[in-house]
């Protein structure tokens, strides 16, 4: 096809910059889990805490070369942090005057 700026275009399938074809890459998803981590100290943690580790072992799962896991490492930690806060907050919650 012909024109529209898609002549020079050898193969449309190609990787091309981007280095997976199924989704986001490391970066981006360690870098999602850090921040769903650390908002889920101050609103939503039963909900941002598991998505955090969810990030995190997803980041951590694709391999590429010379990326840094750091930012998974960290969803993954604070993440379990976040939730094992937000369960302890919920059972201190539904105790009557701390007898079970």
């Amino acid at each position: 096809m012909a024109g529209f700026g898609h002549a020079t275009r050898e193969h449309p399938r190609s990787r091309g910059r981007t280095w997976s074809r199924s989704g986001p890459d490391r970066a981006t998803l360690g870098i999602a889990g850090a921040i769903c981590a650390i908002a889920g100290f101050f609103v939503l943690g039963i909900i941002l805490g598991p998505m955090a580790i969810v990030c995190g072992r997803l980041a951590l799962g694709r391999s590429r070369a010379g990326a840094h896991p750091a930012p998974a490492l960290v969803a993954l930690v604070l993440g379990a942090i976040d939730t094992v806060l937000a369960l302890l907050w919920i059972s201190g919650a539904t105790t009557m005057n701390g007898v079970l």
